[in-house]
């Protein structure tokens, strides 16, 4: 699919290729990737961090797509993982890297910078092999439905965490505030929800394919998920970096990172 224009959940199953989709997280050779990953590595460590930070038994990853970068400070404040994603092709690109089967793609040098902002960078190995025993299981997940997980049943979450999912998953605002209230029966009374996303991006590149994006104010992300009985706690913001800015690939102007708390 050639600089063709996708929109909807089904486009990602047919078009959306894992493998190109990677080539953004190989740190230093892409200035959007890196951008992404620095920010948001950065509050992943200081929100589950061993003193005072997030933590309980399970924490579910929404939206998995291809990557574990989102997972790599939380796997060591929970018990147990599920990660999820919508696409065969993204939850097989996981089991691979959980498996350490060929042709998994090298996290390695994002785990080495995780590992450097917890203060020993030599424990990469270490925790590579935490997260991967961390991870219990990979499951499909569709935000559209009342029941993402269905059919497979769990106990309630401690934690929803969600990277740059929502705004791709969700055409308009309406399916976002529809996603969020899909998600928030996971989740136990008080619990918290993470999300990471971008501010006013429109589409993003995967190689040829032009991927479109619900483009998100901070006004509007504060209050859907006031609607939708989340009490925002923390919100970090990052304007796009000069940089990135010549970097066709995307046209966000921002990034945001925010903890909220289930307001039951």
């Amino acid at each position: 699919m050639a600089l063709q224009e996708s929109t909807g959940l089904d486009v990602y199953q047919s078009y959306f290729e894992p493998t190109t989709y990677l080539g953004y997280y190989k740190m230093g050779q892409n200035p959007v990737g890196d951008e992404l990953l620095q920010f948001s590595l950065k509050h992943y460590n200081a929100t589950f961090k061993p003193a005072g930070g997030l933590r309980g038994k399970l924490l579910i990853d929404i939206g998995s797509g291809p990557t574990i970068y989102q997972l790599l400070s939380a796997c060591e404040s929970f018990e147990e993982i599920i990660a999820t994603d919508y696409t065969d092709k993204n939850r097989l690109e996981l089991e691979k890297w959980l498996k350490k089967m060929p042709g998994a793609f090298d996290w390695s040098p994002v785990v080495k910078y995780v590992c450097e902002l917890e203060g020993d960078r030599d424990k990469w190995a270490e925790k590579e092999e935490r997260l991967r025993r961390t991870v219990r299981r990979v499951l499909k997940c569709d935000v559209g439905k009342e029941r993402p997980l269905e059919p497979a049943v769990l106990p309630l979450a401690d934690c929803l965490l969600s990277s740059l999912c929502l705004e791709s998953a969700c055409v308009t605002l309406e399916a976002f505030r529809d996603a969020l209230r899909h998600l928030r029966p996971l989740l136990r009374p008080r619990g918290h929800l993470v999300l990471t996303g971008s501010f006013d991006c429109t589409f993003y590149m995967v190689g040829d394919s032009r991927f479109t994006v619900l483009p998100l104010k901070e006004k509007v992300l504060r209050e859907v998920l006031q609607e939708s009985g989340f009490t925002i706690e923390r919100l970090e913001k990052a304007q796009r970096g000069p940089e990135t800015v010549l970097e066709k690939c995307s046209d966000y102007t921002g990034l945001f990172f925010l903890v909220a708390q289930k307001n039951d």
